[in-house]
């Protein structure tokens, strides 16, 4: 661990590690906020439905971006999506060898990616329902149902992966979503 990136030791052996920029925060939170507005608030027809719409393309659009550009636990480089790594941490975890990792773990990973790919998917699927040529075929509103049903159960996944984590790691996961540090106990091996 590199002397800037430890912030500070706190009690009972706690590190404090930078982790996650205001921009990364800004996304994650703004997107949660898209979901919830058009899965549950807006009008599926409406005009303001749409825009929330564009809102959420634009924010996965703009992280994808800070994932290439941005700081270094932002970057895809520090979370690659790797199936094969995903189950050694599901087995690392179980038989309580796991390592954390200061970016997303690689289950973690899979999931961010996941999310991010059906947004996009619910975003060009409400574009076509707009657009005359795919206005009212039955295939593309289904599949903007589908996409939807897919993103409620990846929510879902998501959180009870973030408590399952958390508990088992003792790291604050989603503190560490809202100020950026992650607290992790001080014998433990990060990555």
């Amino acid at each position: 661990m590199s002397a800037h990136e430890l912030e500070g030791a706190g009690k009972a052996g706690i590190r404090t590690i930078p982790v996650w920029d205001p921009l990364v925060r800004l996304i994650h939170w703004s997107l949660v906020a898209t979901i919830i507005l058009n899965g549950f608030v807006t009008e599926d027809e409406s005009k303001l439905h749409e825009y929330v719409g564009y809102a959420a393309l634009g924010l996965v659009v703009l992280r994808l971006v800070w994932g290439i550009v941005g700081p270094r636990h932002a970057r895809f480089s520090a979370f690659p999506p790797n199936p094969f790594a995903a189950l050694r941490h599901i087995r690392d975890t179980i038989t309580a060898r796991n390592v954390l990792h200061l970016s997303h773990n690689p289950l973690g990973a899979l999931m961010v990616y996941n999310i991010w790919a059906t947004v996009l998917v619910l975003c060009a699927t409400g574009i076509m329902m707009g657009t005359i040529r795919f206005f009212g075929l039955e295939w593309v509103e289904e599949a903007h149902e589908a996409a939807f049903t897919w993103l409620m159960i990846s929510v879902v996944l998501h959180l009870v992966g973030v408590v399952a984590d958390s508990w088992l790691s003792g790291v604050p996961l989603v503190r560490a979503m809202i100020d950026g540090r992650k607290r992790v106990p001080a014998d433990r091996e990060v990555e």
